[in-house]
């Protein structure tokens, strides 16, 4: 969903899959995971062009099945798992703060103490 500066919706809902190249700009990787959501030819074409390996199941209705690593792309739920841990806090599950700003201030934080417990012993 796009948002303007103050959190209100600006276009309603958009799909993940038109958003992926924004994410990609200056991204460097050997494989970019993502869900059947992101089985698109011009996702696929960008990926070709940043020679990324594209690691996404295809659609069963799409005629062409294209191959992919099964063992890659069952590593997915690692990603899955830390959107998981995010949502499980109210405050950004909902989006309760106002400025986009706090919402991702919000997000580091959360993520410094899903952190904190795999890196100190």
């Amino acid at each position: 969903m796009a948002v303007d500066e103050y959190g209100i919706s600006a276009n309603g809902t958009i799909a993940d899959c038109s958003q992926a190249p924004l994410l990609m700009d200056g991204l460097e990787t050997e494989a970019f995971l993502a869900d059947k959501t992101h089985n698109t030819k011009e996702l696929f074409d960008m990926l070709k062009e940043a020679d990324m390996a594209a690691v996404i199941s295809s659609v069963k209705s799409r005629k062409e099945q294209r191959a992919y690593s099964h063992e890659l792309y069952r590593a997915r739920h690692v990603i899955e798992n830390v959107f998981r841990a995010l949502k499980r806090r109210r405050g950004i599950a909902a989006r309760y703060a106002k400025l986009a700003a706090s919402f991702i201030a919000a997000i580091h934080v959360r993520c410094v103490f899903l952190y904190l417990p795999v890196h100190t012993t």
